[in-house]
């Protein structure tokens, strides 16, 4: 699940740091590389454990079934791609990250980890059932084209799940998590991650990400229809879906 706290960095003396908006490929890649040992637990520790319970519900979202084809960009290290395994799916797991996709491949050696751009995926048009990305859209240098190249690779009547942080809809709690971003999760990211200066930009990424209505108008946008969304932790996390028309 690459994307779920760290964000694209800049070098220091050569060590990815302090993200940068701008989102440069090269630097989101050699971030995660930095980070790829500890990715999991930094995430389950930070999240306070609802980490696992965000995975669960895009588990339940995406449905997938035996023999169908599922992608799962911003795979990581593959721990989101295998509950899809398990039902009998076939799964890729796609990252950009060598870094993250080599942890993976240690991991779980029988899943076909492959390395691929979100902005130009290296699969052929409609191959998969469903494709799904959970917390790495928002670490795509170009949203829209990430959208629209997961459109392409989808066979019609196929479906998208984007699992993404997005914004709490009760205001006074909306204060108190901004407040923990903002203050707690930098020092709680010096105890537990291999490079804390990495996960700083996670606020920053999340107050400038589009809102619930704002990333379903995108989706539609690039021709996904039948979109929705639902609030997960108060709207902390929004799961969307969309369908690929079948005509």
């Amino acid at each position: 699940m690459p994307g779920a706290f760290p964000g694209p960095g800049t070098v220091d003396n050569g060590r990815v740091t302090r993200a940068s908006l701008d989102k440069q490929p090269h630097e989101v890649a050699a971030m995660f590389d930095g980070v790829a040992a500890r990715y999991d637990l930094t995430n389950d520790v930070l999240s306070m454990g609802q980490a696992r319970l965000w995975r669960k519900e895009v588990e339940r979202a995406v449905a997938a079934r035996p023999a169908e084809r599922v992608l799962d960009l911003a795979a990581g290290t593959g721990t989101s791609s295998l509950p899809f395994a398990r039902t009998g799916a076939y799964v890729v797991p796609c990252d950009f990250s060598v870094g993250m996709l080599g942890e993976g491949k240690k991991r779980h050696p029988w899943l076909p980890f492959t390395a691929g751009d979100g902005t130009r995926l290296p699969f052929a048009d409609a191959v998969f059932d469903a494709v799904t990305i959970s917390f790495g859209l928002r670490n795509i240098q170009d949203t829209d084209a990430a959208l629209a190249e997961l459109y392409r690779v989808t066979k019609p009547g196929g479906r998208v799940v984007i699992c993404e942080f997005s914004e709490p809809t009760w205001a006074p709690f909306r204060t108190v998590y901004t407040e923990y971003l903002m203050r707690a999760l930098p020092p709680v990211a010096r105890a537990v991650s291999s490079n804390p200066d990495a996960y700083v930009y996670l606020a920053e990424s999340i107050r400038t990400w589009p809102n619930q209505p704002e990333l379903a108008a995108r989706l539609q946008g690039v021709g996904w229809t039948e979109v929705a969304w639902r609030n997960l932790t108060g709207g902390v996390v929004a799961l969307h879906r969309g369908t690929r028309p079948a005509g």
